[in-house]
């Protein structure tokens, strides 16, 4: 699937924000920030990161909600909370790309319309792209830019650990029949 630049990075920056989880630093949204090369770049206050980290919190239901209806009212209720006036900017000598907020403004306002943007826009193009990885236990959203689109798992390793976790279930299943299975057979263990 081809997101647009804008939308595609915004919408990765919102899953990221969102996996910082509610106990990051300062520290840890400015290292968020350096890997997504976010600019202007800023080192955020203790005030400004637990404001992000509470639009975080607002930004999780988002990747879980699965009903097209209740997803598109919850970003236009984003939006309308931090939209400003786009415009198109070259800061930075980068090339022409569109902002929500004037780069100017406090780094916890940008975020929020950088994020609620991307996100609406990753909607608009294909709404099943937000999810939360499928294994218990795991937080992490994340925003499926895979070919198919068939993403069910943060990463390789959650993905692993559910496979062999069902692995390890049939065979203990099948032990308990009281046999094992050769190509669609069963035969008697021998003890």
């Amino acid at each position: 699937m081809y997101f647009n630049p804008y939308g595609g990075l915004a919408a990765e920056m919102a899953a990221a924000l969102v996996n910082l989880g509610p106990d990051a630093s300062p520290d840890d949204l400015y290292e968020l920030l350096v890997t997504h090369d976010y600019l202007p770049r800023q080192r955020p206050t203790p005030q400004q990161t637990g404001r992000l980290l509470d639009w975080a919190a607002r930004l999780r239901p988002m990747f879980d909600e699965t009903d097209l209806d209740r997803q598109v009212d919850r970003v236009n209720e984003l939006l309308a909370e931090s939209a400003a006036r786009p415009y198109v900017s070259q800061h930075h000598g980068r090339t022409p790309h569109l902002h929500f907020a004037d780069e100017q403004r406090p780094l916890e306002e940008r975020l929020r319309a950088y994020t609620a943007a991307g996100l609406a826009t990753a909607i608009c193009q294909d709404a099943t792209r937000l999810g939360s990885c499928a294994r218990d236990g795991c937080e992490v959203v994340y925003v499926d830019s895979s070919r198919n689109g068939r993403r069910r798992f943060c990463s390789t390793r959650c993905a692993n650990r559910v496979y062999v976790a069902d692995h390890r279930r049939r065979h203990a299943a099948e032990g308990r029949d009281g046999g094992t299975r050769h190509e669609g057979r069963t035969t008697e263990q021998v003890t």
